[in-house]
């Protein structure tokens, strides 16, 4: 992708000087001008810090053309610039508009959408996503979202029609809203609907696949006996399988295709999305770039929840101060994973080796995740990095951990209960 801050946005910037433009009345749904001027007004705010003391501002509606580019400059893909060039010629028409149209006294009923005002939470599995949705309940009462959820969990893959009646569905839903589920990603313009902006997390593929493993069988602490009630399909030697028979004598369940699992969710609704190769990697990779707003890593869980908050206040403001709360800490913690026991190194050597893509991928995200943390002048909270066994082999695509706080409190203990999700 060309870097952001091309020629016609720096001469626009510079004939701009002084003027303010407002995303959140960017909506894909057009504003009137009475709603401009409310916004164009509203917009003049004092310059502050945020709520983590970062030199940066983010308001929830509107803000400064200079205070937006020094958040949304970080992304460099095709999303953001087309965010912005929609702020721009809205910016154009209001300009042409006020020659010719007289704003009546009485403010507009109508709603000023925020933006963007359509996302979507794909959700990787047991990569943190019942956590976040603790979370977005709590915020979509307290912000005024739509949030839609949904009680499939085990159909990530669609016919055509299914994606068609899905996609149908969601774009009906009332805006602002927020769909997540566990499905694979969707091209909404294909369909010719309005491409939503999506969000992620991912973890460590070794990681997820044990504790998606355990938790098949013997659920959370929410009750095992439960968890048993809902899967009575499962035999029992199956249910107690010895994790290091099913890698080593190659169970399906420990074998591809079924270890290629964190890919076909950024790849997309493809068939060979789902074959584990070349192209469902960099075809993901590509998604990530072109529509993702954010991928965040699990490991660092406290950072992707912060530059959510940066990139989507109207949805995730005081996400944090939520999420470090004693009550919702109780909470989470009923979703770690039981009985998980560790693999012997062997076994853990050839689930790396079968993972490869998966890896690459995750390494990938990871990269772009840190480039951005340091772009925005974060640190790491993860107190430490993830619980990858040692004799994992090197690759040159890790990133280098970013310089950790230098003071450590007991809030990264919640972090490592996180992870074991």
């Amino acid at each position: 992708m060309g870097p952001l801050w091309g020629a016609p946005l720096r001469a626009w910037a510079a004939a701009s000087a002084g003027s303010r433009c407002c995303l959140s009345c960017a909506s894909p749904s057009g504003t009137t001008v009475s709603a401009w001027l409310r916004c164009w007004s509203s917009a003049w705010a004092p310059f502050s810090t945020s709520s983590a003391g970062d030199p940066l501002v983010f308001y929830s509606t509107c803000g400064s053309i200079w205070e937006i580019l020094l958040t949304w400059m970080t992304m460099d893909h095709l999303l953001v610039r087309k965010a912005l060039s929609g702020c721009f010629m809205e910016v154009s028409a209001f300009r042409n508009s006020l020659e010719e149209t007289t704003v009546p006294k009485r403010e507009s009923t109508l709603q000023v959408l925020p933006f963007p005002s359509q996302v979507v939470y794909n959700r990787v599995g047991k990569c943190g996503s019942r956590t976040v949705v603790l979370l977005l309940r709590i915020l979509s009462e307290k912000h005024g979202f739509k949030l839609v959820t949904s009680d499939i969990h085990n159909k990530t893959r669609l016919t055509k029609n299914e994606q068609m009646e899905l996609i149908k569905n969601i774009s009906t839903v009332e805006q602002p809203y927020l769909f997540t589920r566990h499905v694979h990603f969707l091209n909404f313009s294909r369909f010719g609907g309005d491409q939503p902006v999506y969000i992620n997390i991912i973890r460590d593929p070794v990681s997820r696949f044990l504790s998606n493993y355990f938790f098949r069988r013997f659920g959370d602490w929410r009750g095992e006996q439960n968890h048993m009630i809902r899967t009575p399909s499962m035999r029992q030697e199956e249910r107690y399988l010895d994790i290091n028979e099913c890698i080593l004598e190659n169970y399906p369940e420990c074998s591809n295709p079924r270890l290629f699992y964190i890919i076909p969710y950024f790849c997309g609704q493809h068939p060979r999305c789902r074959e584990p190769g070349e192209w469902a990697l960099e075809r993901a990779k590509l998604n990530v770039n072109e529509n993702f707003l954010l991928v965040g890593i699990l490991e660092e869980l406290e950072d992707v929840l912060l530059l959510l908050e940066r990139f989507l206040p109207h949805y995730f403001k005081g996400v944090l101060s939520i999420y470090k709360d004693p009550e919702h800490r109780k909470l989470g913690n009923m979703t770690v994973t039981v009985k998980k026991t560790v693999p012997s190194p062997e076994a853990v050597q050839i689930l790396y080796q079968r993972m490869r893509y998966e890896y690459e991928f995750y390494h990938y995200v990871k990269e772009q995740f840190h480039l951005l943390k340091r772009k925005l002048g974060l640190k790491s909270r993860a107190s430490r990095p993830p619980l990858r066994p040692q004799f994992f082999i090197p690759t040159p695509l890790e990133t280098e951990e970013p310089i950790d706080d230098e003071e450590q409190d007991d809030d990264e203990k919640w972090l490592e209960d996180i992870y074991k999700r």
